[in-house]
């Protein structure tokens, strides 16, 4: 009696578009971004909390945007240090947008 063998399509996972990472740091970018909803302090809680898995991670993108979003938005000194934290990290790693924050706010 003999096998067939399966083919590599039907057998191997079909590889998602964006993985999960990618896919949050994105939504907490359209979040911030978006013109009515960039204002709404449940928007920039709901960021936050997206962007902070892929910061740990190393995402530079997500360490900028949430570095940023901390040292602006939060009111105690310890979220304002742990964002100038990331905003180091992420413009060590080359990110434009991070070097230009740490520039104003150590000015």
């Amino acid at each position: 009696m003999k096998f067939r063998s399966v083919s590599d399509s039907v057998t191997s996972e079909h590889p998602r578009v964006t993985p999960p990472k990618r896919f949050s740091v994105r939504v907490a970018e359209w979040l911030l971004d978006s013109p009515r909803l960039g204002d709404s302090r449940n928007a920039k809680h709901l960021a936050g909390r997206l962007l902070k898995q892929p910061a740990r991670e190393g995402v530079v993108a997500a360490q900028s945007r949430l570095g940023q979003l901390m040292c602006r938005e939060c009111g105690n000194a310890r979220d304002r240090r742990i964002g100038q934290d990331l905003l180091r990290q992420a413009a060590r790693a080359g990110d434009r947008r991070a070097q230009r924050e740490l520039g104003l706010l150590e000015d």
